[in-house]
């Protein structure tokens, strides 16, 4: 399973991207002077996402590493839901999540993968409705606490995402989108509060949309090939 390195297998697409957002990246940490802490979370975070689109169990060593990067920098931008997030939720998942994986290896470490059913969608869509209303409500009342319910919808989404990815089901990455999209909005609004993260941060969270909406693609792809795609 493991004998596969991360930059096996790898499309023309999938290259071009990841170059593209890596020399974006160094340009605004040598234009702004972010630091290279920041440049390291970027790197790791968009090989991390681009490594879940394509199925591949690498994913989740260098997703640990982006995890506590970015917790520390969503920390000192008071962003403390994703902070909790990814301390306390991301990174043991990170560790769940590849002993789940290899146990449905298809080929080196590229997993197998699923849909949901229509009913179980339904579902997981109105319990994220729910749960990020409450949430929002509680992290409002928190002191220093910024964009609440933004924060909240991205807090909850994410955890969403994540059991459906250790789970293998490509709704994954509607829920990605959503997230994605609202991480964009909450770092432009840090950005123009002027936080010296924001920009690199803005560029990241793009760069996950992106590979979002591939991940789609590609994990639809996927599921149709393990029987026409099992439903749960």
């Amino acid at each position: 399973m493991m004998k596969e390195k991360i930059f096996s297998r790898w499309n023309v697409y999938e290259v071009i991207w990841l170059i593209a957002f890596c020399a974006i990246a160094v340009w605004i940490t040598i234009v702004s002077g972010d630091s290279l802490f920041g440049f390291a979370v970027f790197l790791s975070g968009v090989l991390c996402v681009l490594l879940v689109a394509k199925g591949s169990i690498w994913n989740y060593p260098i997703g640990a590493f982006n995890t506590v990067g970015y917790s520390w920098i969503a920390w000192e931008n008071g962003l403390f839901g994703e902070v909790g997030l990814n301390m306390f939720f991301y990174l043991p998942m990170m560790f769940i999540g590849f002993m789940m994986w290899r146990n449905h290896i298809s080929g080196g470490s590229m997993v197998k993968m699923r849909k949901l059913s229509p009913k179980a969608t339904v579902l997981v869509v109105a319990a994220c409705f729910g749960i990020t209303v409450g949430l929002g409500f509680i992290l409002g009342l928190l002191s220093g606490q910024n964009t609440p319910y933004i924060d909240a919808s991205t807090t909850i989404l994410s955890i969403v995402a994540t059991l459906l990815m250790i789970s293998r089901y490509r709704e994954q990455w509607v829920a990605y989108i959503s997230v994605n999209v609202l991480s964009v909005v909450m770092w432009s609004l840090r950005l123009a509060d002027g936080s010296p993260d924001g920009l690199l941060m803005v560029v990241m969270w793009t760069a996950y949309l992106i590979n979002s909406f591939y991940g789609l693609y590609n994990w639809s792809k996927g599921a149709r090939k393990i029987e026409g795609g099992v439903s749960a």
